[in-house]
């Protein structure tokens, strides 16, 4: 059973992880896929071909979530390539990690546009859209650390808590037009990034999960199948926690 059989999804931040894992399962359950990637065309193509193989319409647009002008740009073209937008996940995110004490303001200033701005400037993008249409799932991928903080992490945890205060906040403004915004916590899921880990930490951390593994992309893509599909009709301004356990 294909549960989002014709819709029009933007992804933000595909190219690889959670992202790529999101638009192959998408795909899988015969969406069209517009995604965004910021810096590799390589392998953005090649998951272009990819998801075209699954027989659905899939493309490629290198965009900057972070930028407001470029946000609503590529929404335009989106519309007049698929048509409609149905579904967008806010998944555009980095990481530039330190102690308060040596974190400059630079390193702040772009975790906060990329992971929190973007959000704004794309749901701002697509709301015209959605409200014509009087549909639409918007989907923004939180974490685990906007929930309960890290050392090391507050410009990345800022900006993942800010992004559930602003979900909740679109949920309120949108329901009566059945559009409905909902987020994801992801806890440590295992993607090319911590391939780059020391063993012995990443096995560190499985076994301080109740469900004794790290999440995979597959297992995120699988809460944005349920929120993005008719599923889950009756659930907005929601945090899904996907974090096997660590966080209850």
């Amino acid at each position: 059973m294909k549960l989002i059989e014709g819709k029009n999804v933007i992804i933000t931040g595909a190219s690889r992880g959670i992202g790529k894992g999101i638009a192959k399962v998408f795909a899988d359950h015969g969406a069209n896929v517009a995604f965004t990637y910021s810096s590799s065309d390589g392998p953005a193509l090649e998951l272009e071909k990819e998801l075209k193989e699954k027989g659905v319409k899939a493309k490629a647009y290198k965009s900057n979530a972070a930028s407001f002008e470029a946000s609503a740009k590529l929404v335009d073209q989106v519309l007049e390539d698929f048509g409609s937008i149905d579904v967008l996940i806010n998944n555009a995110g980095i990481t530039k990690d330190n102690l308060l004490m040596r974190m400059s303001e630079a390193d702040f200033d772009q975790v906060i546009e990329t992971n929190l701005k973007s959000v704004f400037n794309m749901t701002k993008a697509v709301q015209r859209s959605l409200l014509k249409q009087r549909s639409g799932s918007i989907i923004n991928m939180s974490s685990i650390i906007g929930v309960k903080g890290n050392a090391g992490q507050a410009n990345y945890a800022a900006s993942k808590a800010g992004m559930i205060g602003f979900t909740k906040s679109i949920a309120l403004e949108l329901g009566s037009r059945s559009i409905r915004c909902n987020a994801i916590a992801p806890g440590f899921i295992e993607t090319e990034m911590t391939d780059k880990l020391d063993e012995k930490v990443v096995q560190a951390w499985r076994d301080s999960i109740p469900l004794k593994r790290g999440g995979t992309p597959e297992d995120i893509a699988n809460a944005c199948l349920f929120l993005a599909s008719d599923l889950s009709s009756y659930v907005t301004g929601q945090v899904l926690h996907v974090n096997g356990g660590l966080l209850t």
